[in-house]
């Protein structure tokens, strides 16, 4: 009869000198894609506090628009303004607005635009009838307004 040789184990360990270079492209991947802030805030931002607040669940079909006195009161005055993504707007060029972010949505979410407006609480109630009366003529029905934490009584 002849002799089986015992066959020996296999190397089982894993080389690990590539991790670290694995780990540093995907951090350096997400540091490029990733996007921190997509608006530079234009105007003053004080968000009054609510009493009742409701979180929304689809965030992708809300649309910003910032009321309030400019930051450059040299540049731009210190009235009031609207601002819409990056641009400061009158009120007249809010449908206008309104009808460009209803074209970014997908064909089935149009109607479900939402304008959410953050308005500064020093601002009088003017300007926010004003763009209240044109986001109508837009037909953009859903309005919400939004402010900071919950007030909790004593």
């Amino acid at each position: 009869m002849s002799k089986f040789k015992k066959k020996t184990k296999a190397d089982t360990t894993i080389p690990t000198s590539a991790l670290p270079d694995i780990i540093f492209m995907l951090l350096f991947f997400f540091m490029v894609t990733t996007v921190l802030r997509d608006q530079e805030i234009l105007v003053e931002q004080k968000i009054p506090q609510a009493s009742q607040l409701q979180k929304l669940q689809k965030k992708s079909l809300i649309s910003y628009l910032f009321i309030g006195k400019p930051k450059n009161t040299s540049l731009y005055g210190s009235e009031p303004r609207v601002q819409a993504n990056d641009v400061l707007v009158t009120a007249p060029d809010i449908v206008q607005w309104v009808n460009q972010e209803r074209d970014k949505l997908p064909e089935a979410d149009r109607g479900g635009i939402t304008i959410s407006m953050k308005v500064d609480k020093d601002v009088k109630m003017g300007p926010i009838s004003d763009v209240q009366t044109e986001l109508r003529n837009a037909d953009a029905r859903r309005v919400l307004y939004a402010s900071t934490g919950k007030i909790y009584d004593n």
